[in-house]
């Protein structure tokens, strides 16, 4: 078999334009492969680092709509509804309540309006997110009320580029009424998660001097497992859905069920991009059939010479497969080099993580060579059962 490669290399060599378009085939199917399953595995990468790894295991539950007010009911957010949470659906770590309301915040003679939560005890904690400077909330700060607020990093450069924003006292205005607050941290700067509110308050400032005993308007749900948060989206949904009789009352969602279904859809969309490209494999296999045909033809005299020198039809068929194999396993090579290179100049273009794809690169290739044999069998077949009298009175 090593000197059939051989000999098929040599043949290459005699007939380089003939070899470089049945190659040409092959390359285009394999790199297109390549390129596409490597740049929707960096796509998939790209979305999950935005998000970030913090909040997978929290779902979102906020007020839906009244379908039918005469037969259906929303869902009330309050304490109740946090110890029904707990009674009746498992999986549950924490729940946690969340206003977002639009202030005017002032200090000096800056003043701005931005989006203020009002969240509880360990809220930002439960994100990750990481103080710049200072401290978080405590227990006190919720069950008191206190006039006490944590910038983000944006927020406190603005009122305080100098970074002494810590300690200094800053205004608040909410529904007219005016409150001094004492900025206690600064967080740091986010590139990642869910939660990018601009300042936060303790919700017990806001449930009693702002809206007393409001509702929550968003409630968070921290799962045991960032696994368990898409199986809880769906048993929070049935719950609120038995008790309300309303299908919309809430909307429910995680972090962690959209990234498996953007992934889902990312690599579905890869599929079927990566099996319009192997088409091209295919095309590029009829080309190597009826090369190997315009071959076999050509070399009759030469498989009349071996087969009248002792070869038998095994040899011969064995001879040609083995030179068809040969272009698609060169091609799938060259493919592979070239569909990574494409790859990894995109993603560069891109300026986003480039991830290369070493299954798509195997299954490419061995389809490749598969390609070769199927449609080298044919003209093989045809070389084996060539008569060597009629073979070798050919021209």
């Amino acid at each position: 078999m090593w000197e059939d490669f051989l000999n098929a290399l040599n043949n290459f060599k005699r007939n380089k334009t003939r070899t470089f378009l049945s190659l040409l085939g092959v390359i285009i199917g394999v790199a297109s492969v390549i390129v596409i399953t490597s740049m929707g595995k960096s796509s998939t990468k790209k979305i999950e680092s935005t998000f970030g790894t913090a909040g997978l295991d929290v779902v979102n539950v906020s007020p839906g709509f009244i379908r039918r007010k005469a037969l259906s009911q929303t869902m009330p957010f309050d304490e109740s509804f946090r110890i029904k949470l707990f009674d009746n659906i498992p999986d549950i770590k924490k729940v946690w309540f969340k206003n977002s309301f639009n202030v005017t915040l002032s200090y000096g003679d800056t003043s701005s309006s931005i989006s203020c939560s009002a969240v509880e005890t360990g809220y930002l904690e439960m994100y990750n997110l990481e103080l710049e400077s200072g401290d978080f909330f405590n227990v006190t700060d919720n069950e008191e009320g206190t006039q006490k607020i944590i910038l983000n990093h944006e927020t406190a450069e603005s009122f305080f580029p100098a970074g002494d924003a810590v300690g200094k006292q800053i205004m608040l205005v909410s529904n007219k009424v005016t409150f001094g607050f004492h900025v206690i941290g600064v967080l740091k700067e986010q590139t990642t998660g869910m939660e990018n509110g601009a300042a936060f308050i303790p919700r017990g400032f806001y449930s009693k001097k702002i809206k007393p005993n409001p509702e929550a308007g968003n409630v968070m749900v921290q799962a045991v497992s960032n696994e368990k948060a898409v199986s809880l989206v769906d048993s929070i949904k049935e719950y609120c859905t038995e008790i309300t009789g309303n299908e919309y009352a809430v909307n429910v969602n995680s972090m962690q069920s959209m990234l498996e279904q953007m992934s889902e859809i990312t690599n579905t969309m890869s599929i079927m991009l990566s099996a319009i490209a192997a088409i091209s494999l295919l095309v590029g296999g009829i080309g190597i059939m009826n090369i190997m045909i315009v071959t076999v033809t050509e070399r009759k005299q030469e498989i009349g010479i071996r087969k009248a020198l002792g070869a038998s039809p095994k040899d011969i068929r064995q001879q040609f497969l083995v030179e068809s194999a040969s272009i698609t396993v060169i091609g799938g090579l060259l493919g592979i080099i070239i569909g990574i290179i494409i790859s990894f100049a995109v993603e560069y273009v891109q300026k986003q993580a480039y991830i290369v794809s070493w299954q798509a690169c195997v299954v490419s290739f061995v389809f490749s060579v598969f390609v070769g044999i199927f449609f080298g069998l044919n003209p093989a077949s045809r070389a084996a059962k060539l008569d060597p009298v009629i073979a070798l009175s050919s021209e």
